[in-house]
């Protein structure tokens, strides 16, 4: 039974899982998206959720305090930096595990894991534009017919650079034929 079982010890002894939460958590912060396998991933949400919540508040507390989880400067650095100040008016849910299929060598559920506000994909993809409304007016007077009519002509008078041609080949005298 798991009865009170809240911490998936993902087969290791708690000093080296408590280093691969930390690794793992650097490069989910410094790339903004990581593969790795499901059950990794489920416990590295659990794990770096909290300290984004912390890097909101950008005191030298909360620096230290992340600091003893991560154990790398340049990750508390981009995560105060970067990732704490875009996700200030987001209340939680900071990451997103997108299931990718199966490892090829032992059949493992893959996922990637990202930051939520990070992806450029979905958020930068422009909201389509409302579509024009037919209408039945005419579409406009002579005047502007009769100039596109003008600047085409001008276009077609106008002489175009031709290629000059290349010269045929010398052919190759044969010895036998003298």
């Amino acid at each position: 039974m798991r009865h009170g079982k809240k911490l998936n010890h993902l087969g290791r002894t708690n000093s080296h899982r408590k280093a691969l939460m930390a690794n793992m958590a650097c490069s989910l912060i410094l790339h903004k998206r990581i593969n790795t396998t499901v059950a990794k991933a489920k416990a590295l949400r659990t794990y770096v959720e909290p300290l984004i919540t912390k890097s909101k508040n950008d005191t030298t507390h909360s620096r230290r305090t992340v600091f003893a989880y991560l154990k790398q400067k340049e990750a508390v650095a981009a995560l105060f930096r970067e990732v704490g100040v875009k996700v200030a008016t987001r209340p939680g849910g900071y990451t997103r595990i997108l299931k990718t299929g199966t490892r090829l060598g032992d059949n493992a559920e893959m996922c990637m894991i990202e930051l939520v506000d990070f992806n450029e994909f979905i958020q930068d993809t422009p909201k389509a534009a409302p579509a024009k409304k037919a209408t039945r007016r005419s579409r406009g007077s002579k005047k502007s017919e009769t100039a596109a009519d003008t600047t085409d002509a001008a276009a077609e008078e106008t002489p175009v650079a031709e290629k000059p041609k290349r010269a045929p080949r010398a052919k190759k005298k044969d010895d036998t034929q003298e």
